[in-house]
């Protein structure tokens, strides 16, 4: 990737694949992509939000293709789409995971762990396997910028998501490890958010907002805004000698002893 973008070009020119990207910090990202110059696929499981959050973009700058993560026909379907409509591939952002079990992990259904793992670890691994692989991309040649996500949960853990941390810490080494193998053709990083105002993650302060947010040096929760832009960053040409690096983006949380 050349570095002659200005702040608000970033991704001139560019062509990003946005996985989870219906809502909340995925849509975060696709949307700020998409500000800044970048043509975005957007990816979800369910094509009518999938579709809602597209028609919000400036027409032609997206495509959305629905299915699961963890589906080889799915990521195949992406590849391909991408390669058609916008001849190759500068930036795979790896969002979507899920969170679907609460309690200790003495008590875990191991069959709900395997598809925690399934969709957050091996599914990243996935996506970037078959971004590099797919030969109409041309995702090494061009250059090409993987971020995950992560959490903070992967290094500090948090009561009754224990497998969901486990599952981030795999994705904060799987960064590091695919930076060290990818290197110098593929930069690889995550982001590692706190808790962040979503759907997803209402569980950890719904009714409790304030009390949550106290235990923040900042004294608020994130806004998927505060994540996009992390991801942003790394995505540019602005890190052009970031790779390996998680990148913590909590509000303090972490360094002030607390847990998500």
């Amino acid at each position: 990737m050349s570095s002659n973008h200005t702040a608000r070009d970033r991704f001139r020119g560019r062509t990003a694949v946005v996985t989870g990207a219906s809502r909340g910090i995925g849509l975060a990202v696709a949307e700020l992509l998409v500000s800044e110059g970048a043509r975005v696929c957007l990816t979800a499981r369910k094509a009518g939000p999938l579709e809602e959050a597209a028609a919000a973009l400036p027409p032609g700058s997206v495509v959305t293709v629905a299915g699961r993560a963890d589906d080889p026909e799915h990521r195949r379907e992406v590849f391909d789409t991408v390669a058609r409509a916008f001849g190759g591939l500068d930036v795979l952002v790896n969002n979507a995971g899920i969170n679907p079990a609460y309690g200790p992990l003495t008590e875990l259904d191991l069959d709900v762990a395997r598809k925690v793992l399934d969709v957050n670890v091996l599914a990243t691994l996935a996506w970037v396997q078959d971004a590099v692989a797919h030969p109409d991309l041309d995702f090494a040649e061009r250059g090409g910028s993987v971020v995950n996500l992560s959490s903070v949960t992967g290094e500090t853990p948090a009561p009754g998501i224990g497998l969901y941390g486990v599952s981030k810490a795999a994705v904060s080494h799987l960064t590091r490890t695919l930076a060290v193998e990818l290197g110098p053709a593929i930069r690889v990083n995550a982001v590692a958010p706190a808790v962040v105002k979503t759907r997803f993650a209402e569980a950890l302060y719904e009714g409790k907002e304030d009390e949550v947010a106290g235990g923040y040096p900042m004294k608020r929760l994130g806004l998927p805004a505060d994540i996009a832009s992390a991801v942003a960053y790394l995505a540019s040409d602005q890190a052009s000698w970031v790779t390996g690096h998680v990148l913590t983006v909590d509000g303090g949380l972490t360094v002030a002893g607390g847990t998500a």
